[in-house]
C-alpha cells in the first residue's frame, strides 16, 4: 500500500446491548457513528462532537463514555450498552420512569446521555450524595430543565430503592 491508499479495513469485534458484531470499519471511525450509521441505533445523539455536553454517553464494559470521542479500534472486543438497551426490556428502566413521574426532561435531547450516565453512577454507587450526584452529571448538558428535575429523578431512583 501506498500512501495514497486509504487504511485498510479493520475488522471490529463488539457486543452491543448484548447483541454481537462483526463490522468491517475504518479503525479511527467514532463508535457514535457506528452505532447510528452502521448499526442503526439512533438514541446516541451528536451534538458538541468534542466531548463536552454527554449526548453521546454510553457504557463500555460498563464504563461511561462519549461515543464520539471513542474510536473503532479503542472499543475491540469490548461490551456497549446504549439507551436502546434500556428500552429494550419489557418494563421502563426505573431511571427512565423516575425521568418521566419527576419531569427530567422537556426537548428530550440530552435524555438518553443523561440517563446513561444516571445509571453508570447508580451502578457503581446506589446512595450517592447530591455533590457526587452533581459530579456525575457534570459532562452531560441539558438546556431545557434547569437539572431541578433530573436531580429529582435521581433521588426518586435512590430513594425507591430499584437498583
Amino acid at each position: 500500500m501506498n500512501r495514497h491508499t486509504m487504511t485498510p479495513p479493520f475488522q471490529l469485534k463488539i457486543s452491543v446491548n448484548n447483541e454481537p458484531f462483526t463490522l468491517n470499519t475504518e479503525p479511527t471511525k467514532r463508535v457514535v457513528d457506528i452505532l447510528r450509521e452502521d448499526l442503526q441505533l439512533t438514541g446516541t445523539k451528536v451534538s458538541c462532537e468534542i466531548g463536552r455536553c454527554g449526548a453521546c454517553s454510553i457504557l463500555v464494559n460498563g464504563r461511561l463514555m462519549n461515543a464520539c470521542m471513542t474510536m473503532a479500534f479503542q472499543v475491540n472486543g469490548m461490551t456497549i450498552e446504549t439507551i436502546e438497551f434500556l428500552a429494550s426490556q419489557k418494563e421502563l428502566d426505573p431511571i427512565q420512569q423516575a425521568f418521566i413521574e419527576e419531569g427530567g426532561f422537556q426537548c428530550g435531547y440530552c435524555t438518553p446521555g443523561m440517563i446513561i450516565a444516571v445509571k453508570a453512577l447508580l451502578s457503581e454507587n446506589h446512595h450517592p450524595t447530591d455533590e457526587e450526584i452533581k459530579e456525575a452529571l457534570s459532562g452531560n448538558l441539558c438546556r431545557c430543565t434547569g437539572y431541578a428535575g433530573i436531580k429529582r429523578a435521581v433521588q426518586r431512583v435512590i430513594h425507591s430503592n430499584l437498583m
